[in-house]
């Protein structure tokens, strides 16, 4: 059954469907099954550009939702090589967004293409042109990213010095203001909560919101989670996160005023006299990190740095790349492997050591 935020999730697609062609709607209802209702959003963002795109360049002199299927078949080679362009040096998107984008315009040709037909059996697309669009070359090493992500994580004692930060500094830090004073005293215990999840398990952010109060297996210390590609999966977290979410959850119904039909795990306070509590959002998750991570002096940390945090502790302590890939729900190994770049001490100290006179060693 489907969540709340996975139905605003889908509410928010249907309004965009609406303004896109009907194939498009057709392609999102054969990938339901497949893909999240996040991704399937992400993909109708991405698709939504690319049509409005063919309009604005004269493609198609109509509305984006009247594109035809046969203006699909006729753009050139040059013209989908345009819209890339565009892409990376109007809209400013990185070489690696620039891909997701054409990756997900691939899966659309692709389907009507190869798998979807018309009632005589026929491709609705003899043509693919994006079939004929290569992905942007991605130079960067592993060890370049990884590199580049270090200095933005936390590392050594900075996970429980954040946790404190949150839970009592952040406080004391704007004792002269009061304003900041109670709203830190309302939500900190929700606010560690979250963070200390988070670092204890390395869930992305959409899993976080989404979670409820019978998702949290207090004894096996395991969260139920929907992940990408709508695949059940119970994570396992630290004990620490459990002692925080514990101490939330002795506060969550008096302090929020929760009733028992709400079952969000993490919610947020009624805003109006006649408000009522709601699930903490996916943007409200970003706006508390990204405040706590400022006063911190770590303003590069956000919520899947976070992610990445536990993923290089994991790996240090651990050093189990397969279960690491399977904690962070990774379809591919490659993506996992990163974290095998991070903090290496003995490359380090092997190459400190050639430095060293002989009998220093």
């Amino acid at each position: 059954m489907a969540s709340q935020f996975q139905q605003q999730q889908y509410k928010k697609l249907q309004m965009l469907l609406k303004d896109l062609p009907w194939y498009v709607e057709e392609y999102m209802s054969h990938k339901r099954r497949k893909l999240s209702a996040a991704s399937l959003l992400n993909y109708a963002h991405d698709f939504k550009i690319f049509f409005n795109w063919i309009c604005t360049e004269g493609l198609h002199s109509g509305d984006m939702k009247d594109v035809p299927l046969e203006r699909l078949e006729s753009i050139t080679v040059q013209q989908a090589d345009g819209f890339l362009s565009f892409l990376e040096y109007q809209l400013n998107n990185k070489k690696v967004t620039v891909n997701r984008k054409l990756s997900a315009l691939k899966s659309l040709f692709n389907y009507l293409q190869n798998i979807a037909e018309t009632p005589d059996l026929k491709p609705y697309l003899h043509r693919n042109v994006m079939a004929k669009i290569e992905f942007n070359e991605l130079k960067e090493s592993m060890e370049t990213v990884a590199n580049k992500m270090e200095g933005k994580i936390l590392m050594g004692d900075e996970y429980e010095k954040f946790r404190l930060f949150i839970s009592s500094d952040y406080g004391h830090l704007n004792k002269d203001n009061r304003k900041i004073v109670n709203f830190h005293q309302l939500n900190r215990e929700r606010d560690t909560a979250i963070v200390s999840l988070i670092l204890g398990s390395g869930l992305r952010l959409s899993e976080v919101v989404n979670l409820n109060l019978d998702d949290i297996d207090h004894s096996k210390f395991t969260a139920r989670v929907i992940r990408k590609g709508n695949k059940e999966q119970y994570v396992y977290f630290s004990k620490q996160a459990m002692d925080d979410l514990n101490e939330y959850l002795l506060i969550r119904k008096a302090r929020y005023k929760v009733d028992k039909a709400n079952k969000a795990l993490f919610v947020a306070a009624a805003m109006g006299p006649k408000g009522t509590p709601r699930r903490l959002t996916a943007r409200s998750i970003e706006k508390l990190i990204e405040k706590y991570a400022k006063a911190f002096g770590k303003p590069s940390l956000s919520v899947h740095k976070l992610r990445h945090s536990f993923a290089t502790r994991y790996h240090s302590e651990i050093n189990d790349v397969p279960k690491l890939r399977r904690q962070l729900g990774h379809s591919s190994i490659q993506t996992t492997m990163i974290y095998t770049h991070i903090n290496n001490d003995d490359l380090k100290n092997a190459v400190d050591k050639m430095d060293m006179p002989k009998g220093d060693e």
